[in-house]
C-alpha cells in the first residue's frame, strides 16, 4: 500500500510538472462585429508568434469577443478561471479592454491591451499596475493632429466620435489640446459603431462651418461620417484617428477618403520612412513576416499591435522564469515586473520603455502624419 501511495504521489508530482511546462497566453480579439477589420489581422498575427520562448513551450488560446463588452468580460473570466492563463493579451477595442482591467487585476494576472485609450493604463494605480498596452495613446495622437491643424491654419474644428469610451477618450484629450493651441471647437457629435446613418449629426456640424473636422472612430464604421460629409459637400480638412489605419477602411471609404489626414504608427508607411528612422527596421521585419503568410499589401497596423504585445511578452519571460514556473503566481508577478522594467525594446510601432508610471512607454518616434492620396497611405515629410 505504501508503494502504491508513493507511485501515486510521484505521478501526481509529474503531472503538476507537466502542467507547468507551457506558458499559457490568453488572447481576446474582436474578430467579428463592428471592429472585425481590426481584430482579424490581430488574430492572424498570433498564428505567427513563437511557440517557444526562453526554452519554454508557449500555448496561445485565442477567443473572439465579437466586439462586445459583455462577451469580452465572460471570455476573460474563462481564460483566468478555466484555462489558468499566465497573461492576457487583448482586447482589440477600448470599451472591452476597460471592462477587463478589474478582472485581470483581481486575478493578479498581467494584461497587455491592443486598444488605444490612455485610460486603459493611466493612472497606474493598484489595478492598472497589472495592465500594459501597445497602441499609441489618444493623447499622443491628439498632439500630432492638433499640431498639424495649427501649422495649416485651422482656427475652428468640429468633432464627431463613437458614443463609447473610445470616442469619449478622444474628446477629452483632443478638446483640451485644441484649446491650448487656440483652436475653437464648434461642435461635439457622437454616433454608434453599428449606425447606418449620421446625417443629422453631420448637418449640425456643417452648420457651424468648421475649418476642419476630426472623426474619432475606428475600423470601417469610421467611414460613415466621412462619406456623409462628402455627400453633403463639405470642403474643409478631414482628420481621422489611427483607428482607421487599415486597408479595409480604404476599401469601404473609397474615393471619399481622398485627402484625409491622420496620425499613424510607423508600420503603416515603413517603406517610406528614411533609413535613419529608428523604427523602420523592426517595422519592416513584421511586415515581411505577415505578408509572407497573407500576401503583399495585407499588413495592418492593428496586427502590429498584436506583434508588439508578443515582443513585450517574449522580452519579459526570461526574467519572469527566474521568479517562478509558468502557471504559478510567482511567474505571473514576475511577468508584471519584467513588463514594467522594459527598456529600449524596438518593435513594429515604436521603441518601448516602460516605467512605474507609464505602462505604454512609447515616445514621439511612435507616430507619423499620413495623408490618403490615390487610395494609398502617404507619409508626410
Amino acid at each position: 500500500m505504501r508503494m502504491k501511495s508513493l507511485v501515486a504521489a510521484l505521478l501526481s508530482a509529474g503531472a503538476v510538472t507537466f502542467a507547468y511546462a507551457d506558458i499559457t497566453v490568453g488572447v481576446l480579439v474582436s474578430a467579428t462585429g463592428p471592429a472585425a477589420s481590426l481584430g482579424i489581422p490581430e488574430k492572424n498575427t498570433f498564428a505567427l508568434m513563437p511557440t517557444t520562448i526562453a526554452g519554454e513551450k508557449v500555448k496561445y488560446i485565442v477567443l473572439d469577443d465579437a466586439s462586445d463588452t459583455t462577451t469580452a468580460v465572460k471570455n476573460t473570466r474563462k481564460l483566468l478561471t478555466e484555462d489558468k492563463v499566465d497573461v492576457i493579451i487583448g482586447s482589440t477595442i477600448t470599451p472591452n479592454s476597460l471592462a477587463m482591467v478589474d478582472i485581470a487585476a483581481e486575478a493578479e494576472t498581467p494584461m497587455i491591451s491592443m486598444a488605444a485609450s490612455a485610460r486603459i493604463v493611466d493612472p497606474v494605480d493598484a489595478k492598472r499596475r497589472w495592465v500594459f498596452k501597445t497602441p499609441q495613446n489618444d493623447v499622443q495622437m491628439s498632439t500630432a493632429i492638433t499640431e498639424h491643424m495649427s501649422n495649416n491654419g485651422v482656427k475652428t474644428v468640429a468633432f464627431i466620435g463613437f458614443s463609447d469610451a473610445y470616442g469619449e477618450g478622444w474628446w477629452q484629450e483632443f478638446s483640451k489640446i485644441a484649446e491650448v493651441r487656440k483652436m475653437k471647437v464648434v461642435a461635439n457629435e457622437r454616433f454608434n459603431r453599428a449606425d447606418t446613418s449620421v446625417t443629422g449629426q453631420i448637418l449640425k456640424i456643417m452648420s457651424t462651418n468648421p475649418d476642419a473636422i476630426l472623426i474619432a472612430g475606428s475600423g470601417t464604421p469610421a467611414a460613415l461620417p466621412q462619406k456623409t460629409l462628402k455627400e453633403k459637400g463639405y470642403k474643409g480638412k478631414i482628420y481621422q484617428t489611427h483607428g482607421v489605419a487599415n486597408n479595409d477602411f480604404l476599401r469601404v471609404c473609397g474615393k471619399d477618403c481622398e485627402g484625409t489626414l491622420l496620425p499613424a504608427g510607423p508600420v503603416l508607411v515603413a517603406a517610406q520612412l528614411p533609413d535613419t528612422n529608428p523604427v523602420k527596421k523592426s517595422a519592416l521585419e513584421y511586415i515581411a513576416k505577415y505578408e509572407k503568410a497573407h500576401g503583399p499589401g495585407s499588413v495592418s497596423t492593428f496586427g502590429a499591435h498584436a506583434w508588439d504585445a508578443g515582443l513585450l511578452l517574449a522580452n519579459a519571460v526570461p526574467a519572469a522564469l527566474k521568479k517562478g514556473k509558468p502557471g504559478s503566481k510567482e511567474f505571473r508577478a514576475g511577468l508584471r515586473d519584467a513588463l514594467e522594467a522594459t527598456k529600449n525594446l524596438y518593435a513594429a510601432h515604436g521603441v518601448y520603455s516602460m516605467t512605474t508610471t507609464d505602462h505604454l512607454g512609447l515616445d514621439q518616434r511612435s507616430r507619423v502624419m499620413v495623408k490618403i492620396e490615390g487610395g494609398k497611405w502617404v507619409a508626410l515629410k
